[in-house]
């Protein structure tokens, strides 16, 4: 059985040139790169707080100018004015807890203390949106998250999540169309090659 349609993709992210090559900017890069596959334009809509684009499908595609811990903002604007439920919104996002290069997806939990996630779920009332996770790996125990997460990724680390991003690419087709097991199995199967 498929779940809800999926009517909007946000990317998480911080704005602004120097933050662009930022780790915590996985959910950008992969929202850009599904804009390019789409053909579709972001522009700057001040009443959603972000860039927004619309796909000849009437997908929509977001990304938060907000900086990460006021995702929400943006997003709760967003799916009000649309009238878009939680269950019908894709939410990118960089993870920590998983190497770079390998990708999971999940419908709903809890924040994992990622701002955006916290935020996204304090402003719609509800965390029971789609998660498509994008590993970037962890400083170690006693390094310091928020310096790492600000840092750029060495070339081979980004390679990495590149080949992950394209990943989620190639199972778009089955996440838009609430095929969301299915995408989840194939991307856990590629993960056990890596």
């Amino acid at each position: 059985m498929a779940d809800t349609p999926v009517q909007l993709v946000v990317g998480l992210g911080n704005p602004g040139p120097g933050h662009a090559g930022d780790r915590h900017n996985a959910g950008f890069w992969c929202v850009d790169a599904l804009a390019a596959k789409l053909g579709v334009t972001l522009s700057e809509e001040s009443r959603y707080k972000g860039l927004l684009g619309r796909a000849a499908s009437g997908l929509r595609l977001l990304e938060p100018l907000t900086y990460m811990n006021l995702s929400g903002q943006s997003v709760a604007a967003c799916a009000s004015y649309f009238r878009i439920p939680p269950a019908a919104i894709v939410v990118v996002h960089d993870e920590l807890d998983l190497a770079p290069g390998v990708v999971r997806l999940k419908r709903g939990g809890g924040h994992g203390g990622h701002n955006g996630l916290r935020s996204i779920d304090q402003q719609l009332g509800s965390n029971d949106y789609l998660r498509v996770r994008i590993g970037i790996g962890h400083p170690g125990p006693g390094g310091d998250v928020s310096a790492y997460v600000l840092g750029k990724p060495p070339a081979a680390e980004r390679e990495a999540v590149e080949g992950a991003i394209e990943a989620v690419l190639g199972v778009f087709e089955r996440i838009l169309d609430g095929q969301i097991d299915r995408a989840m199995n194939t991307l856990n199967r590629r993960d056990k090659k890596l």
